[in-house]
């Protein structure tokens, strides 16, 4: 089976595997798409005889009022992935600092533009937590730094202090700051670990979010921006196509928004299984790092080939061994429903 850079490839597992797939590689709500959302999509099949609206009017009003901000300040995209790449073409830079592991997407785009990239390692010492270390980074050569809170694949937040220094810094130094939160709704407490209060007054500070996790929509494709600076929205809304933004993602985003007793049964159902998985995983042996949001960080030293052994009984999990500073003895996997993970702990327990 082909390895690609990221999880839920499904579509390689079928022509390996002729059962089932059971899948623990995308970090995808287990509750699966809101019915309602669904609806709202199949309803607005009808409209796609029309160009969708480009300026996504509604669904930026329904976005605004849902994040405390005004339209204005939200730019809708094909996921969050096109508004990385979008945003790194529009601007251009000739230095970045990205973290090491974390996103592969915020590199592929600042390929795009032979950008220098310079990864600042996060460390085992430190639970690969981001410390002020940090901060030397950000120097008046710096143009872009893309920061994932929390990370993807370890799990981990940055501390609220050491945020709003880095915000900081950032000001200081002329820099912008793209902030990926499309896992911050998935933390027990989520509005400790954003930075959306700060957007107003921040015109460096560009913050990521998408319907693809927390919705379970990641087939539909759909992720925004929220920012301040005017000028930069209207850069990254330049520099892509003007229909990214589908009719049925459109309708379905809307809807989505309205589901709010079915995020109050997210939280409720993440909080419990991802303790039953951080329970069963240790009790195994295995090493569990972070892991406060949808997904479970572990090392299985000594079971490098996990995630075949796995695959061949159904299963697919993430190896983490193409993030950089990682090895194949890490690996990431989903939050699923009771029923999933006690059959994800059951098969690891006779292989380990």
């Amino acid at each position: 089976m082909p390895d690609l850079i990221h999880g839920g490839d499904i579509y390689s597992a079928h022509v390996s595997l002729s059962q089932p797939i059971l899948d623990f590689s995308a970090n995808i709500n287990p509750l699966g798409l809101p019915p309602a959302v669904k609806a709202a999509a199949v309803f607005a099949i009808d409209q796609c005889v029309h160009y969708p609206d480009p300026l996504c009017r509604e669904l930026r009003s329904a976005i605004a009022k849902q994040e405390g901000t005004t339209p204005d300040q939200i730019l809708c995209g094909n996921g969050a992935a096109d508004l990385i790449f979008r945003l790194v073409l529009a601007l251009h830079p000739k230095n970045a600092v990205v973290l090491s592991p974390t996103f592969a997407e915020y590199e592929q785009a600042l390929a795009t533009v032979d950008c220098k990239i310079h990864r600042h390692f996060l460390l085992e010492q430190d639970e690969f937590a981001l410390t002020a270390s940090f901060l030397d980074e950000l120097t008046p050569q710096t143009d872009l730094v893309f920061l994932c809170n929390p990370n993807n694949p370890t799990g981990q937040v940055i501390e609220p202090s050491l945020l709003t220094e880095i915000l900081e810094k950032c000001r200081q130094n002329y820099i912008i700051l793209v902030m990926d939160e499309c896992f911050n709704d998935f933390l027990d407490h989520p509005k400790e670990h954003t930075l959306k209060g700060l957007v107003p007054s921040s015109p460096q500070l560009f913050i990521l979010k998408a319907f693809t996790k927390i919705y379970a929509m990641a087939g539909l494709r759909l992720g925004y921006g929220i920012s301040s600076n005017r000028e930069l929205i209207q850069k990254i809304s330049d520099s892509g196509q003007p229909w990214s933004v589908s009719i049925p993602a459109q309708a379905a985003g809307v809807q989505a928004l309205r589901e709010t007793q079915y995020l109050k049964k997210t939280a409720v159902l993440i909080s419990a299984e991802r303790a039953y998985l951080t329970e069963q995983f240790t009790q195994m042996g295995l090493r569990v790092i972070g892991s406060k949001a949808n997904y479970i960080f572990f090392r299985a030293v000594g079971h490098e080939n996990l995630k075949n052994e796995l695959l061949r009984r159904g299963i697919l999990i993430r190896s983490c061994q193409n993030y950089a500073g990682l090895d194949a003895s890490y690996y990431r996997v989903a939050v699923r429903s009771h029923r999933e993970n006690q059959i994800l702990a059951e098969v690891l327990r006779n292989l380990i």
